[in-house]
Formats: C-alpha cells, sequence, structure tokens
C-alpha cells in the first residue's frame, strides 16, 4: 500500500510539473511562434510579405506587420478580444509581438482581472518594477510601466496598460530582441550622423530644380 501511495503521489507530481511546464511555453502567442519567417506568418494572417514594413534596413533588416484580426458580425460583442497584433521582424525572422486588446472586451476588467487571465495560460507572474520600451514604435511612450510580466531564460511577456485604458502585451524572444535593438540604435544614430548632410544635398537639389525651372521658362516665357 505504502509503495502504492509513494508511485501514485509521484504521477500526480509528474503530472502537476507537467503541466506547469506545458502552461508557460512562452515560445509563442496563440499559433505565432517566435523564429518564425515573414513568409510564414504572413500567411498566417492572409497578408503577403510585401506589406510588411521597412523600418530599418542597416545593419540588419527591421520590419513589421500588423494585422487586424476579423471583425465579428454581432457588433454588440467582439469575436475577437484582440483589437491588433504587431509583429517584429528582426533580419525576417520574429522576435517580438504587440498585442492591443478590444477596448470593449476588457472594459471593466482590473489589473488583477488581466494578470489572473494572462496567468491561466502562461503559469505564475511576476511584479517588476520595471518598463518595457518600444524602440520602432512612436505610438507609444519611449517606454511602458510593466504591470506584470512572465518570463524564463529565452522569452519575456509583459502586461501593460496602452492608450484609452486598454490593455496590451508585449512579448520578444530575448536574444533576438537584443539584437534588433543593438541595430536599431545604430541605424538611428548612423542617420542622425547622416542627416546634415543628406539636408545639405536636399536643399542643394531643390536649388538646382528650380534653376531649371527657371532657365527652361526664360526660354520659353512669351510676354
Amino acid at each position: 500500500m505504502k509503495i502504492l501511495s509513494r508511485g501514485l503521489i509521484a504521477l500526480i507530481t509528474i503530472l502537476i510539473f507537467a503541466s506547469q511546464i506545458h502552461g508557460q511555453d512562452l515560445s509563442k502567442y496563440r499559433n505565432f511562434s517566435f523564429g518564425a519567417s515573414l513568409a510564414n506568418v504572413s500567411k498566417q494572417v492572409d497578408r503577403q510579405p510585401i506589406e510588411a514594413e521597412i523600418i530599418h534596413q542597416q545593419p540588419a533588416l527591421i520590419q513589421e506587420l500588423t494585422w487586424y484580426p476579423p471583425l465579428s458580425v454581432d457588433s454588440s460583442r467582439p469575436a475577437e478580444p484582440v483589437d491588433k497584433v504587431l509583429f517584429s521582424f528582426y533580419d525576417g525572422a520574429l522576435y517580438r509581438m504587440l498585442v492591443i486588446y478590444e477596448s470593449s472586451a476588457v472594459e471593466g476588467l482590473t489589473d488583477e482581472d488581466m494578470i489572473r487571465v494572462v496567468s491561466e495560460k502562461y503559469g505564475v507572474a511576476t511584479r517588476p518594477v520595471a518598463d518595457v520600451t518600444f524602440p520602432t514604435n512612436p505610438s507609444y511612450r519611449a517606454a511602458e510601466k510593466v504591470i506584470a510580466r512572465w518570463e524564463d531564460s529565452q522569452f519575456s511577456l509583459n502586461l501593460f496598460r496602452a492608450r484609452y485604458s486598454t490593455f496590451a502585451i508585449v512579448m520578444f524572444d530575448k536574444r533576438l530582441d537584443a539584437q534588433a535593438a543593438a541595430s536599431i540604435a545604430e541605424s538611428v544614430l548612423t542617420e542622425q550622423l547622416e542627416a546634415p548632410q543628406k539636408e545639405a544635398e536636399r536643399v542643394k537639389k531643390a536649388a538646382d530644380d528650380l534653376e531649371g525651372e527657371r532657365q527652361k521658362n526664360l526660354k520659353t516665357l512669351r510676354p
């Protein structure tokens, strides 16, 4: 009997541990997995890769693709609680997802309500005093205050309050996100250094174009 009891306890422990592991799979959001190609994600959301916006091209290619889930036939209740998802790609690989919830779907929910809902899928949350940054998205401040975080050694999921009193989640592959952030910072610095020269070239071209029109009009204008 003791052997049976011990075996039963061990089995229950294994099942609980397995369910926790499954519940904390941070490598994907729904059916979208980090590391997936732009082509694969585009196919999943019925878009074309060419529709992705190029944010930076050097030193690495940074692209973003926005997905708006289909609208509900019944306008009184959204069939999909997510308003939109912004997918970010680093050299063609999905490294970050920004999920914005539809405001009516989360109306009245408190921070604790959202933490409990997200924890049902991703496990136990932490409450760090931390911010999450958005280096490519001007729709948000440079940093947003994290309400709760779910993470492991590879991935991070962060809940925060977005504009218009709705909730949002940003999750990312830590390694790819760090590489993308470094690439974006380098690209921004390069653009800043090259800006005076580009502005001078723009001004010169505008002046040259105006002079060309002036000379042409001098030859053709009749009083």
